[in-house]
């Protein structure tokens, strides 16, 4: 009988199509595990093939970037993984392919890992690590203040304002909420009816509404056959499911309303699901395959992708630990379907995690990258909640500030499975108020669907400012931004003067304008950076693919930028502007 080997990661560098590797980079797990296994030993393994970075200039709406940012990777894919995809064919090898990364999920033996290192596209072989939900912080069920105020509205939605935008009308209809967690409960009656395959007195349609990424069982959670007592949603799920309660209870705080419990942010927004954890535990492979179906949406059958009919803004409850296998060797893998998802005009939420309360425990993907959105957890009284993971990002080397605004996330009210209700506390409850939030935005000014960088401003820009004398990094505690609160916390009501000041109610904003250029791109030597003098750039960052810092430089204000880039070695990179105005960030490519 073949064994099964979980695979750490195996990095392969090639001189040019078809030859030999110059260099195998691996760590002393696989080093390890490949030096003891016999010739028929299964390596379960991650193919990932050279990447695209999709074109958006001059779209307008999440519908036409979505669909151009699909188009282009599905065509990009189909045509790179072709010989690979032969390759498992001709051995008789099952295989399973993403497009929001350029990767296959094969399993293979050393001797085959070898073989595929040699075809021209393939960059790396990484793992498939299995990743676990945040540990639930001590204060999940503590009732530490009374949890609504005399109108009887949840503390959580009062704290953000969001009454306020549902007193004008605005309670996030015709907007469409995504998430990917343990799956969703969709029969309870607090999110049935906003469930978008639901049908009042017919059958749901579940097509382009849910996903379920769970195939197998995963070997984490000590058992290996599908049984109801433990695992109530089984495989391959044709209708939501959640065999955890976590996913419910976030999409809830979403988008939750009841007759008798009102407890979702946009109680009229409507939601679509998918399931990557299996009671608990996920894989790379799993979210990367939640996150493609939220860029395009499929049937049931896992066909017929349509990204009209993708989200405009996901919630992601969820973390990856470091001592179950997420390192920098593997960060690339979903920082960049995070960054597809934003090329495309969808909105990414990410909790911060539950790791506080020391200073750089913002660690885990999702939240660590620049394109996700990261949130931290305030209590009642405002004050950071104990758990809340803060920053900056020292992970990935690249000392980024984390979180970037902060909501409630202490005694918050939602639906658990078995149609009932219970008080949890952690950033996987915060996350889903900012989400349920841009969701009211949304409906207020559609004209914003989309343009992901400009919601972020001006939820940056309105959040109320929060400082604590405490500093973590080279942060001032006592300045805004800060790694402890980011911008503040959220407040949908400033928020939505300030869409409303900047945008003529949808309109393109001058004073938003940044008109920026970039020559040459690629750059071999000397780049040249231009934007609009309305724009008061003061900071210009750029990172790596991997999130780490390379060049950080302060400016006065000036409306250009040049740099010697001599000195950095080729691949790519995102240039980010810092301004009075809020953030830009460009790719850069090093010839």
């Amino acid at each position: 009988m073949k064994k099964y080997l979980k695979a750490g990661f195996l990095v392969v560098s090639l001189i040019g199509a078809g030859s030999l590797p110059a260099q195998v980079e691996m760590d002393s797990l696989i080093k390890a595990q490949m030096k003891s296994a016999s010739p028929d030993d299964l390596i379960e393994c991650i193919v990932y093939l050279h990447p695209i970075h999709p074109d958006t200039r001059g779209l307008q709406g999440k519908a036409s970037k979505s669909r151009a940012v699909f188009q282009q990777l599905k065509a990009h894919a189909d045509q790179s993984q072709k010989e690979l995809i032969q390759w498992c064919a001709n051995r008789h090898k099952s295989w399973d392919s993403r497009w929001i990364v350029n990767a296959v999920h094969v399993e293979l033996t050393v001797r085959e890992i070898n073989e595929i290192s040699l075809l021209p596209d393939v960059e790396k072989v990484l793992s498939n690590p299995q990743w676990e939900l945040t540990t639930t912080p001590s204060e999940w069920n503590a009732a530490l203040l009374e949890e609504r105020g005399p109108t009887g509205i949840p503390w959580g939605i009062q704290r953000i304002k969001a009454d306020s935008l549902w007193e004008l009308g605005y309670k996030g209809k015709g907007v469409t909420v995504g998430g990917q967690d343990t799956g969703y409960d969709w029969s309870h009656p607090a999110i049935k009816n906003q469930y978008r395959g639901y049908r009042p007195g017919g059958d749901a349609v579940h097509d382009y509404n849910w996903h379920d990424a769970i195939h197998a069982i995963n070997p984490l959670n000590g058992d290996s056959i599908p049984d109801p007592a433990n695992n109530p949603c089984g495989l391959d799920s044709n209708v939501p499911c959640d065999d955890h309660s976590h996913g419910t209870h976030t999409m809830g705080t979403m988008a939750g309303l009841a007759p008798d419990e009102l407890i979702g942010v946009a109680p009229e927004a409507s939601w679509i699901g998918c399931r990557c954890m299996e009671r608990g535990w996920g894989s790379p492979w799993t979210y990367l395959e939640c996150f493609e179906w939220l860029l395009a949406p499929t049937d049931l059958t896992g066909e017929n992708p349509n990204p009209d009919l993708a989200p405009s803004v996901i919630n992601n409850s969820w973390g990856c630990p470091p001592e179950e296998g997420c390192n920098a060797s593997n960060f690339v893998l979903l920082d960049e379907a995070v960054g597809q998802l934003r090329q495309a005009g969808i909105f990414v939420v990410v909790s911060a995690g539950n790791e506080g309360s020391a200073c750089s425990t913002v660690n885990d993907p999702a939240a660590i990258y620049a394109s996700s959105f990261t949130i931290g957890a305030i209590r009642q009284d405002d004050t950071l909640a104990g758990f809340s993971s803060r920053g900056p990002v020292l992970v990935d080397g690249s000392g980024r500030l984390k979180p970037d605004l902060v909501a409630p996330g202490v005694n918050v009210r939602s639906a658990v499975l078995g149609g009932g209700y219970q008080n949890w506390n952690g950033t996987s409850m915060a996350g889903p108020h900012v989400a349920g939030g841009v969701a009211l935005l949304l409906s207020a000014i559609p004209a914003l669907d989309g343009d992901v960088e400009r919601i972020q401003y001006i939820l940056e820009a309105s959040a109320d400012p929060m400082v604590d004398p405490s500093a973590c990094g080279p942060f001032d505690g006592l300045n805004v931004p800060n790694a402890f609160y980011g911008y503040g916390i959220l407040n949908l009501s400033r928020a939505l003067q300030l869409a409303l000041v900047t945008s003529g109610n949808g309109a393109p904003a001058e004073a938003l304008d940044w008109s920026i250029s970039l020559a040459p791109n690629p750059v071999v030597g000397q780049l040249n950076l231009n934007w609009s003098q309305k724009i008061n750039v003061h900071h210009i960052r750029m990172y790596d693919q991997l999130g780490r810092l390379v060049l950080s430089t302060s400016i006065d204000r000036q409306a250009n930028w040049s740099a010697d880039l001599q000195g950095i070695s080729a691949g790519l990179y995102y240039l980010q502007l810092l301004a009075d105005q809020g953030s830009r960030t460009i790719k850069v490519i090093r010839d």
